[in-house]
C-alpha cells in the first residue's frame, strides 16, 4: 500500500465522524464572528483527536488553532465555518423551502470545508503518528470568511509567520486546482447623519440622510466607467432611515464593497468613493461617518505546491455517484436558468466541457495549466496567507454544474452524500498532498523560493488598519 492509499484508507475509516461534523455545522449555521456552536464542535473534535487547541486568537472569540507534533515543517490546513444570512433552507431538497423565514444557510459551503480540513489534518496526523514521521500539523480555525476576513486578521496578528506552507480548497461545481489571482478588497460603511421633520409641514428644516445615501450612490455608479475595468465596486443600503415617508430621515447608512486587483488599486478607488460620500454630505447638508470595515489581499499562487497537488488529485481520482444521486442532482439542476448554466460551462476547459455536456455532476478532473494564471473576479482572505507562506488550494465537485454560489441550491445539497464525497475527496487530496511535502522537503524550498520570486519587492502589509477590530462596526 503507498502513501496515498493509506490517506485514503484512514479517512474512510472515520468518514462517518466527518459526515457527522459537517452535518452538524450544517445545522448551526452560523453567521460572521458568531460561530460558536461550529467553532466548539471543531475544537472539541480536534481535542478528541489528540491536538493541543488554542482558542480565541487574534481578538476573535471563534478563532482558534489545533497542534499536533513538534518541529519542522509546519503545515497549515485551513477550515471555515460561517454562514451566510437569509438563506436558510431544507437539505435535499429541488424545493426553495427556507427552515426559517429570513434565517441562516449554508450558502458557500462552509460546513463542507472546515470539515474536510479536518478530515485531511486528522488523517496525516494518524499517518505520522504510526510511522514516526517529525513535524508539525495546524488546523487554522479561521472564522468569518464571509464579510469579515478572519484570515486576514489571523495574519496581521502574526497567526501564520511560521508556517512552512498551507493547504485549502473548497466546494464547487468542478474539480481542479484554484489557481491564479484573486481581488483585493475593502469593506466600508458610510453612515450619514441628518436632521428629522414633519416632510409635508416642514421639509425645509429637515436634512435627510437617505437623500445623501442616494446621491452617494448615483456618485459612484458615475465613478465605474473611470476606474480599471477589473475593479468592482458593489453596495447595500443597510439603513434607510425608518419607514415612514411623512418623515425626513435623519439617519442612513450604506455598505460599500470595493474591489480591485491590488490592494494599491482598492486604496486608490477607496479614497475616490470617500469623496463622492463628502461631495454627497455637501449637497444635503449632513455628515458622513466613514468606517473602515474590514479587508483582505490578493492571492499569490503558488505552482509549486499546485503542481504536486494536481499529482496527488489525479491520483485518487473524483468520485463516483449512485443512481439516485444523479436523479437528485438533476432534479436541483432543472432549478437552474440555461444562463447560469451556459456561464458554469463557459470557464471550463473545452475538452472538459465537451465530456460534461449534459450532466448534472462534474465527474472528471480538470488538466491543470501551469503557465496559465486567470483572475477570479473574486476575493478571498486566503489571499493574505499567501502573502506569508506558500499556499495552494483545490475545487471539488460538491455542488451540481451551473450552480451559483451564495444560493439556496447549495444550502440544499450541502448536507447530501454528494456534497460529502466531494468533502472527503478534498481531505483526500490535502492529506496526500501534505504527505508528498513532508517526504520531499525540496518541495518546500522550492515552494518558498517561488513565493520570494513573485513577490519581488513587495513586503506583506496588512489592508486592515491595526486599529480596527473584527466585528467593532457592526450596530447590535
Amino acid at each position: 500500500m503507498n502513501d496515498l492509499q493509506k490517506i485514503v484508507q484512514l479517512i474512510e475509516e472515520k468518514k462517518e465522524k466527518w459526515i457527522n461534523v459537517s452535518e452538524q455545522i450544517w445545522d448551526f449555521a452560523e453567521t460572521r464572528f458568531e460561530e460558536v456552536q461550529s467553532a466548539a464542535l471543531l475544537c472539541e473534535t480536534l481535542d478528541s483527536e489528540g491536538f493541543q487547541v488554542e482558542k480565541g486568537l487574534a481578538d476573535m472569540p471563534t478563532a482558534f488553532v489545533g497542534s499536533y507534533g513538534s518541529g519542522s515543517p509546519v503545515i497549515a490546513f485551513l477550515g471555515e465555518y460561517d454562514a451566510l444570512s437569509g438563506l436558510s433552507q431544507e437539505g435535499g431538497t429541488s424545493n426553495a423551502s427556507p427552515i426559517e423565514q429570513g434565517g441562516n444557510g449554508h450558502g458557500c459551503g462552509h460546513n463542507l470545508l472546515g470539515t474536510g480540513s479536518l478530515a485531511a489534518a486528522v488523517a496525516l496526523k494518524d499517518l505520522m503518528e504510526k510511522e514516526g514521521l517529525e513535524g508539525t500539523i495546524r488546523y487554522y480555525g479561521c472564522p468569518a470568511e464571509e464579510g469579515g476576513s478572519g484570515k486576514t486578521y489571523m495574519t496581521r496578528a502574526g497567526i501564520f509567520d511560521d508556517v512552512d506552507f498551507a493547504l485549502c480548497w473548497h466546494p464547487w461545481s468542478t474539480n481542479e486546482i484554484f489557481t491564479g489571482n484573486s481581488l483585493a478588497n475593502y469593506q466600508v460603511y458610510y453612515r450619514f447623519k441628518g436632521k428629522s421633520a414633519h416632510a409635508a409641514a416642514a421639509p425645509h428644516l429637515g436634512r435627510s440622510a437617505l437623500d445623501a445615501v442616494e446621491l452617494m450612490n448615483v456618485g459612484v455608479n458615475y465613478l465605474r466607467e473611470h476606474i480599471i475595468p477589473e475593479a468592482r465596486v458593489h453596495y447595500a443600503i443597510t439603513n434607510s432611515g425608518g419607514f415612514s415617508p411623512n418623515v425626513v430621515q435623519a439617519e442612513a447608512e450604506v455598505l460599500y464593497l470595493i474591489r480591485a486587483p491590488k490592494t494599491p488599486q482598492v486604496q486608490e478607488i477607496y479614497e475616490r468613493v470617500c469623496n463622492i460620500a463628502k461631495g454627497a454630505a455637501l449637497m444635503t447638508g449632513t455628515e458622513v461617518e466613514i468606517i473602515f470595515d474590514k479587508a483582505c489581499s490578493n492571492l499569490i499562487p503558488n505552482k509549486t505546491i499546485e503542481t504536486k497537488m494536481y499529482e496527488v488529485f489525479n491520483e485518487i481520482g473524483v468520485p463516483e455517484y449512485s443512481e439516485e444521486e444523479l436523479a437528485f442532482a438533476k432534479q436541483l439542476q432543472a432549478t437552474l436558468s440555461a444562463a447560469d448554466i451556459e456561464n458554469d460551462m463557459g470557464k471550463m476547459p473545452k475538452e472538459v466541457a465537451a465530456q460534461l455536456k449534459g450532466k448534472a455532476m462534474a465527474d472528471v478532473l480538470h488538466p491543470y495549466d501551469a503557465v496559465a494564471e486567470p483572475t477570479i473576479f473574486g476575493s478571498t482572505d486566503v489571499g493574505d496567507v499567501s502573502w506569508v507562506t506558500p499556499t495552494a488550494q483545490i475545487f471539488s465537485a460538491c455542488w451540481v454544474i451551473g450552480t451559483p454560489a451564495h444560493t439556496w441550491q447549495v444550502v440544499s445539497i450541502g448536507n447530501t452524500s454528494i456534497a460529502q464525497k466531494g468533502m472527503l475527496m478534498a481531505g483526500k487530496v490535502m492529506a496526500g498532498t501534505a504527505l508528498e511535502m513532508l517526504r520531499n522537503p525540496e518541495l518546500i524550498e522550492r515552494s518558498k523560493i517561488e513565493l520570494k520570486e513573485r513577490l519581488g519587492d513587495d513586503v506583506y502589509k496588512s489592508p486592515i488598519p491595526a486599529h480596527i477590530l473584527p466585528a467593532s462596526n457592526e450596530k447590535k
